[in-house]
């Protein structure tokens, strides 16, 4: 077993990962970086199709400390941003740490606080402790509906070239930005292209006063008056959504990923793509839907997102409720040192400055564990922090928040772990016969 105690462990080497590994290599935190695939990317390498555009522009979705070539257009291409993260390894000397085609099976917390890190090969090596950069985009979700479709049935996270839709009639589940472009892609090269949505969603243009979307207002905006504003503009660029043959959302702005896209309605008000409700069942070749409507398809695909899995972890390890990881402080949990979850929540837009703030943050709550003897997630829960409710960030805030934790953490983790270890001590020596009921002897912390 190969023994690297002061080396931190990367999972994954996309952009967070890659973003990770800067931050580390910057505060001289040893690690080693490892990669399943063959190549560096994450999903920008192996999940999406060749016909991809980022849905934030370029200026939100750049790391700060490296911005894209100024000839990249608002919103770059998937090899672009492919050959911008190659660029961005080379530029910080990243890649000597990279283990590619090396696979992480197991990560396991030790009773010495340590990790054993398994790998596919079957070597195990342990480590002080694991940064997981796994990314959110692999595990697929499938709908559920009665019947059985006779045709083909894809995720979108199959679909790769507009060769597989053309001349055929598709039917896209759902209608987040994949759903979007690969209807619109349907409707170019397909014979007819329906899209098929349970719910009301947020559908707003690339471009608004001649900027990409989230460049028309100013990014520090408050998310609250950044809903206004952005409302005001909808009802005035885009109108009614009953217009266009979509049903009203029933949530606010925000609180979902709103889907960024100029082609679906254009498609839409074109008769190009048909908008359709739920699935009620599927018959053969042909799909009935809840409004009583059917048409027959030769293709499914469904656009219905991924779940949230670290398979490489002991099951139950880290708590998910409702696709949601309860985790305190964006990465930790309270029973263990040095695990760091920094794929569980998903920007409303751009990887870029989060990533590098949270890589500055992650770096410095590395150190800071290292000088306390609880696990950091226990002393924030003790702190009076809540658990993560739901996966999305507003990257405004959550910058603004990122920036407060790295000034206050210092000073009040450690004075909260001193009076929370000197609690523990006292419930320790307390008798049996008067220990507080909700108090277990056993509790082992890692």
């Amino acid at each position: 077993m190969a023994e690297s105690r002061e080396k931190m462990a990367i999972i994954g080497a996309g952009p967070v990962g890659l973003g990770m590994a800067k931050a580390l290599l910057s505060y001289g935190i040893p690690y080693d970086q490892f990669e399943a695939d063959d190549d560096l990317g994450g999903n920008w390498y192996h999940g999406v199709y060749s016909t991809t555009h980022t849905i934030s522009s370029r200026n939100v979705t750049q790391f700060p400390e490296y911005p894209m070539p100024a000839h990249y257009p608002d919103y770059p291409s998937r090899d672009q941003v492919l050959a911008y993260l190659r660029d961005y390894v080379h530029h910080f000397s990243l890649g000597a740490h990279i283990a590619f085609n090396t696979k992480v099976v197991m990560a396991r917390p030790r009773a010495d606080q340590l990790w054993d890190v398994t790998l596919a090969s079957g070597e195990t090596r342990t480590y002080k402790g694991v940064v997981v950069s796994n990314g959110h985009d692999w595990s697929r979700r499938y709908p559920e509906y009665p019947g059985v479709f006779a045709g083909e049935y894809i995720h979108s996270k199959d679909y790769k070239r507009p060769e597989q839709l053309a001349g055929r009639r598709v039917l896209v589940i759902g209608a987040g930005n994949s759903a979007s472009d690969i209807a619109s892609e349907a409707a170019r090269v397909g014979v007819s292209s329906d899209v098929s949505m349970r719910r009301g969603y947020w559908f707003v243009p690339k471009i608004l006063f001649g900027k990409p979307f989230h460049e028309a207002f100013p990014l520090a905006t408050p998310i609250w008056l950044h809903r206004l504003l952005i409302r005001l503009v909808l009802k005035i660029a885009v109108g009614d959504y009953r217009r266009y043959g979509l049903q009203r959302p029933s949530h606010k702005l925000f609180t979902s990923v709103p889907t960024v896209s100029s082609e679906l309605l254009h498609y839409l008000r074109h008769g190009r793509i048909t908008p359709r409700p739920d699935v009620a069942r599927f018959d053969g070749h042909r799909v009935e839907f809840v409004d009583g409507s059917a048409a027959s398809y030769d293709l499914i695909v469904c656009a219905t997102g991924f779940n949230l899995d670290f398979p490489f972890l002991p099951k139950g390890l880290v708590p998910i409720q409702n696709g949601i990881a309860r985790i305190y402080g964006g990465a930790v949990l309270p029973a263990y040192r040095h695990l760091y979850l920094t794929s569980a929540t998903h920007p409303i837009y751009g990887f870029g400055p989060l990533v590098t703030a949270g890589g500055e943050l992650l770096a410095r709550l590395i150190q800071l564990q290292d000088r306390i003897e609880l696990p950091l997630g226990r002393v924030l829960e003790a702190c009076g922090q809540k658990p993560a409710t739901t996966h999305l960030v507003h990257p405004a805030a959550a910058l603004r928040e990122m920036r407060w934790a790295g000034r206050l953490l210092p000073v009040i983790v450690p004075f909260v772990e001193r009076r929370l270890r000197r609690q523990i001590a006292r419930q320790a020596a307390t008798p049996a016969a008067e220990a507080p009921s909700d108090f277990n002897p056993d509790m082992k912390v890692y």
